[in-house]
């Protein structure tokens, strides 16, 4: 494999300075699911910790970085998910954070960031307005401005999934990993594509936030001018160059997903797993629901990468009407 901007060693690196309640975080086979999808699944849970998401393996890497630099502010854009993570790193190093958000990013989010004791300031537009934002800060303020999926230690602390998998899994075929600015995508696929690199690396977006599955099928970047999505945690629109070089050297494929499939997915998650998972966590799912034939006689790992989702707004999907594939 040609060489992406992540190394192992580093990545190996990683996991002692990672808070351990982020790590080795579960990992196996559920039978429940197998009759609905056709394959043989196994679940790499990332939602059992207190920011209910993979993030802070990646902010543990750059707060103790800013810790040991003598850093005491960092900034950050973010949907929720990054936020929180950054907020909970930065409080056990006494690093004061501030999380630039959307007003229209969900309201538990922002709460849970807040809870955590970062300053949020709130924009009018979206996630790329947000990350304007958060860079004016940094320049002004002169601090950290901590830029998920560009800056390698995000990367390399996702990366510490895919060690776990090395590590723990019996075979498997085939990893699906939620795509979104690129960070967790590039980590475990860096990692799988070294160790085992005869598995396949699929990468899912909505078809309503298809930027970095675009730039990835065009190999440049696409932009889009919107996105139209319940899965807020992947809804970027403006790839960044340096990870979509990355994205192209670890993914095998990346595909789109409809609504309606992550929606089913979210669902077959809370029925045959009992796992209450935010749309984009669902993402893995959705994809084998779309294509079964593709999955069929084979073992399948998917990410379930996080579970920050407004209970009002997850009653209103899973709570309605089952969705039949046609």
């Amino acid at each position: 494999m040609q060489e992406t901007r992540l190394d192992t060693a580093r990545i190996r690196a990683a996991r002692r300075v990672i808070d351990p309640i982020f790590l080795d975080t579960p990992l196996y086979r559920c039978e429940a699911l197998e009759p609905a999808l056709g394959c043989t699944v196994s679940i790499k849970l990332e939602t059992a910790n207190p920011v209910r998401s993979f993030k802070a393996r990646g902010t543990e890497v750059v707060a103790n970085l800013l810790a040991d630099s003598g850093s005491r502010a960092a900034v950050c854009a973010s949907a929720g998910n990054l936020g929180q993570a950054l907020a909970w790193s930065g409080r056990g190093r006494r690093i004061d954070v501030t999380v630039v958000a959307s007003r229209f990013a969900t309201v538990t989010k922002l709460d849970r960031i807040r809870a955590l004791g970062a300053r949020l300031e709130l924009v009018d537009g979206d996630h790329e307005m947000a990350r304007e934002r958060a860079a004016a800060i940094a320049r002004y303020d002169s601090i950290r401005l901590v830029e998920d999926s560009l800056d390698i230690e995000t990367c390399e602390g996702a990366a510490t999934i895919g060690l776990e998998l090395m590590d723990s899994a019996p075979a498997f075929d085939t990893v699906l990993i939620a795509l979104g600015g690129g960070a967790l995508a590039t980590g475990v696929g860096h990692v799988v594509k070294t160790l085992a690199p005869e598995a396949e690396v699929i990468c899912i977006q909505p078809l309503g936030a298809p930027a970095m599955t675009h730039s990835w099928r065009q190999r440049r970047v696409v932009t889009t001018d919107s996105t139209n999505t319940i899965a807020d945690g992947v809804a970027g629109r403006y790839p960044i160059p340096a990870v979509l070089s990355d994205l192209l050297l670890v993914a095998d494929d990346a595909v789109l997903v409809q609504e309606s499939s992550i929606i089913a997915g979210m669902r077959l998650l809370l029925t045959h797993a009992g796992l209450v998972v935010e749309p984009s966590a669902a993402l893995g799912i959705a994809a084998i629901l779309e294509d079964p034939d593709r999955f069929a006689g084979r073992h399948v790992v998917t990410i379930v990468c996080g579970s920050n989702v407004d209970v009002d707004a997850y009653h209103r999907w899973v709570g309605a009407a089952p969705i039949h594939r046609s």
